[in-house]
């Protein structure tokens, strides 16, 4: 065999078909016949529809259709709960769990309340501006506070507790109190859900933008009364998702059934001010921290209270909580979750959910205990890790946190640090310091994948994952190149496809880990059937014991002699050697699996005309072993971005008095630009972790937001005084001369 690619930095091998426009998202779909839907959305929040005035619109050059309440085709709910990551393969998902004009309720601003299609999308979108609805509107829940004011939270029921936290919490040498809120956050992939669905006897056949074709082929299935035999969804190409896209929203399923209705494939696209409502958000989040230290700095105490907004007639936990309970080593810790009913439509999954928001709460607090008892952050992180997962009692299966503090430390020169506020200065500029722990969950899911070594001498492999940007083309390229020795041009990845082996969604930072076991499994049954071919009279190798035989650069090799896999093929008039792979979950009873790393984040605030800009950040993360380092650090980099947004910009805001968005357009949603971006240092540690697969590979793509945004305010507080618990950290917060002070929930 050739050096290992696995660890390489190959170019993305789906590069080319992006940079040239030859990749074909679901937008870019145009089967014959195609027409166009377009919305009509709520313009109240919470109410009912009394009248809705079609005939305008149906008159409208093109219109073909108006479907609403009155005449949508039957459709069916699917089952309460069904998902699990177990049986991530046959489960199917729904966040808003009212399907598309069920009712003539309005639950948030935005809902979909009719669906025009017509010859054009200029047409279609002309005749929905025609469509007349009066709404008889009731008083809307704009916010956790006014949800608050009008029912109580429900409990989650996702809760731990160890020890007895109150009883240490009251005689500990040095406590914290506080109360962190983060808003809604909108996830605005740059591309907006599509979706191009069509009817091929009696088949249904669906484009979509989608983070998961099985899932959503599955939960379609369920939808429409239909054996997921008779569903295939296809995405081939995903214009990035960060949660958004994991699963099936309203405007999918509209357009199926419209292209039922019609008889012809229709097209659906979802304007970006309709990104603001109808397909997900972070939702709101408000947390209390008590925390609690010996005079040594020792923690004693960790409670860890989360409340977050969620739609009327939903449930989304935001689990806020979940690192609190394994992250620190302390005897006694107690975390919770609560959700709040708003008129909002249903929350989602984002980039990191729970730990994003949760880690901002979390790291915070730490710093704050930390300066209470005099003692350096980093120093303090030091003093409280842990060596085990205390919340299962089981080891890790590798934590290389201690190493990932150390090495970032160095990188950044935080000994330079002075921990007088604002001491720090370079001419007009105060530099603040701040850092934080980062965290994730490492997972590996179940996933089937096929792979055919071709006559042509050439390689192919099939998964029914999908590539979400992240290079998981190229990882598994990486993978058949490894152990067939044949080079990346030869191999061809074929994702996106709910007709191929059934793969995991392209969600929770498992993909790597899930699907090239199976992948590498799939490899070697083909080159094991390969093997036997070869031993046969004609093969090429005839004699051979076939488990003798050696794989090298593309040839099959015994004793001297060397033949290539395309001259095994053609020699016995074969089209191809094929094996399948069928992989399962990680032993969870034995290891506790876990992503780290460390923040280090340099601000720099000029208050003399109230600038504050990130300048610099350092990064060091644990990951396993790094199988494409291009790639990954690509992936900590966006989510450097992705938490100075969070930081610094993003919040979703809505009027109190009505619950409508004020900001649902890229023109007034703040996200970091290119003169937003700083320095970026990512130290990838490359650590195998063999406990989770045989590469030692854990997933990368949402650590790197966890624990970004508290570093961001704890540089922030370094450098200003200002303590900001309040996201994101305004310049308004900061030119206040009243320092945010955390109010303990009600």
């Amino acid at each position: 065999m050739s050096d290992s690619i696995m660890g390489a930095s190959p170019r993305r091998v789906d590069g080319r078909l992006k940079v040239t426009g030859q990749a074909m998202y679901s937008a870019d779909q145009h089967p014959q016949g195609m027409v166009y839907a377009y919305g009509v959305y709520s313009t109240i929040a919470s109410g009912t529809i009394k009248a809705l005035d079609i005939d305008s619109a149906k008159s409208s050059a093109g219109v073909i259709d108006v479907l609403h309440h009155g005449n949508f085709p039957p459709a069916f709910h699917t089952p309460p709960e069904q998902f699990s990551v177990e049986k991530i393969l046959t489960s199917s998902r729904i966040d808003e769990q009212r399907l598309p004009f069920e009712d003539q309720a309005i639950r948030y601003a935005g809902q979909f309340v009719a669906l025009v299609i017509a010859d054009t999308f200029e047409h279609a979108r002309e005749a929905a501006y025609k469509v007349n609805v009066s709404y008889s509107d009731n008083t809307a829940v704009a916010n956790i506070k006014q949800g608050l004011e009008k029912s109580k939270p429900t409990d989650a029921e996702q809760g731990h507790k160890r020890g007895d936290p109150a009883g240490a919490f009251d005689s500990a040498a040095q406590t914290l109190d506080a109360t962190y809120t983060t808003p809604v956050e909108t996830h605005n992939p740059m591309e907006m859900h599509a979706t191009v669905a069509l009817w091929e006897n009696n088949k249904l056949v669906v484009y979509e933008s989608t983070q998961s074709v099985v899932v959503h082929r599955n939960t379609l299935a369920q939808i429409f009364g239909l054996p997921t035999e008779r569903v295939e969804v296809r995405a081939p190409f995903i214009g990035s998702g960060f949660g958004g896209k994991l699963w099936v929203w309203p405007h999918s399923v509209a357009a199926c059934a419209a292209a039922k209705v019609v008889g012809r494939p229709v097209q659906l696209i979802v304007p970006r001010a309709q990104m603001f409502t109808t397909v997900g958000h972070r939702p709101e989040t408000q947390q209390r921290m008590r925390l609690a230290a010996d005079a040594k700095g020792k923690l004693l105490s960790l409670r860890h209270e989360s409340l977050n907004s969620r739609g009327f007639g939903d449930q989304y936990v935001e689990n806020c909580a979940g690192m609190s309970a394994s992250l620190y080593s302390c005897a006694n810790v107690e975390i919770n979750h609560a959700t709040v009913k708003v008129n909002r439509g249903a929350p989602t999954s984002m980039r990191a959910p729970g730990a994003a928001p949760g880690l901002f709460a979390l790291e915070s607090a730490i710093d704050e205990l930390a300066e209470k008892c005099q003692l350096d952050p980093l120093a303090f992180r030091q003093l409280n890790w842990a060596e085990q997962n205390e919340q299962e009692q089981l080891p890790w299966s590798s934590n290389h946190l201690r190493d990932a503090l150390s090495q970032g430390a160095e990188r950044f020169g935080w000994a330079k640090r002075k921990a007088e506020i604002g001491s720090m200065r370079d001419g007009h500029e105060v530099i603040g310091y701040g850092m934080a722990q980062c965290n994730w969950d490492a997972m590996r899911t179940p996933s089937k994948a096929r792979v055919s070594l071709k006559a042509d001498g050439s390689a192919e492999a099939f998964c029914g994952a999908q590539d979400i940007g992240t290079g998981t083309y190229t990882v598994i390229a990486q993978c058949v190149s490894e152990l067939t020795g044949l080079p990346l041009e030869k191999i061809a990845v074929n994702l996106g496809d709910s007709s191929f082996p059934p793969g995991p969604v392209s969600g929770g930072s498992w993909v790597t880990a899930s699907v090239l076991p199976a992948v590498a499994e799939a490899t070697r049954a083909a080159l094991k059937q390969l093997k036997g071919f070869a031993a046969t009279e004609d093969g090429g190798l005839a004699g051979a014991e076939p488990d003798d035989i050696k794989v090298n650069n593309g040839k099959l090799e015994d004793g001297g002699k060397s033949i290539a896999f395309a001259e095994v093929l053609n020699s016995l008039k074969l089209a191809s050697a094929d094996g399948e792979g069928h992989t399962g979950m990680a032993d969870s009873e034995k290891h506790a699996f876990s992503s780290f790393g460390a923040h280090f984040v340099e601000v720099r605030w000029d208050p003399g005309i109230s600038r504050l800009r990130v300048s610099r950040v350092v990064s060091a993360i644990d990951v396993g072993k790094i199988i494409n380092a291009k790639t990954a650090r690509n992936q900590v980099e966006g989510a450097i971005v992705m938490g100075i947004g969070m930081a610094l910009f993003e919040s979703t805001d809505y009027d109190e008095r009505n619950a409508m968005p004020v900001n649902n357009n890229y023109a007034e949603y703040m996200v970091p630009v290119h003169a937003d971006q700083p320095d970026i240092d990512v130290i990838l540690l490359d650590y195998p972790d063999y406990n989770l697969n045989e590469f030692g590979a854990r997933g990368i793509g949402e650590i790197g937001i966890t624990g970004l945004a508290a570093a961001v305010a704890n540089a922030v507080y370094h450098a200003t005084g200002k303590r900001v618990r309040d996201l994101p950290i305004s310049l308004e917060k900061l030119m206040s001369d009243a320092s945010r002070q955390g109010q303990t929930m009600s």
